[in-house]
């Protein structure tokens, strides 16, 4: 797990394993979760991406648990050079799966 603090700007990575990392399992991008999760407790986190353990990230728009190639032109998975330039890439559906090896999280709001 990589939780961002958008308050400070800071971002500190937390192991989980076993049962915390169960809990994940089948969430989607943008799905609000626990602290007490992953450790943190009176928090609360949303889930903002993430990337498989051969480093295809996760996209928001692309639904289920599917690895697929799809035409980008920006956003997570590729960064164009030049206006305008395509490609096609290698990415992640939005729910996490037992593949996913990083989850990014940001913290939402304090005490609840």
């Amino acid at each position: 797990m990589v939780v961002s603090d958008p308050k400070t700007g800071k971002a500190q990575q937390v192991s989980v394993s076993g049962p915390q990392a169960n809990a994940l399992i089948g969430l989607r991008i943008g799905d609000e979760v626990d602290g007490t999760i992953i450790g943190m407790p009176g928090l609360k986190l949303e889930i903002r991406g993430g990337s498989d353990r051969g480093g295809a990230p996760m996209r928001a728009e692309l639904p289920g648990p599917v690895k697929k190639r799809l035409l980008l032109s920006e956003g997570p998975g590729f960064r164009p050079k030049k206006k305008g330039l395509r490609k096609r890439k290698l990415v992640r559906g939005n729910v996490v799966t037992d593949d996913i090896v990083q989850v990014n999280m940001v913290i939402k709001h304090e005490g609840g």
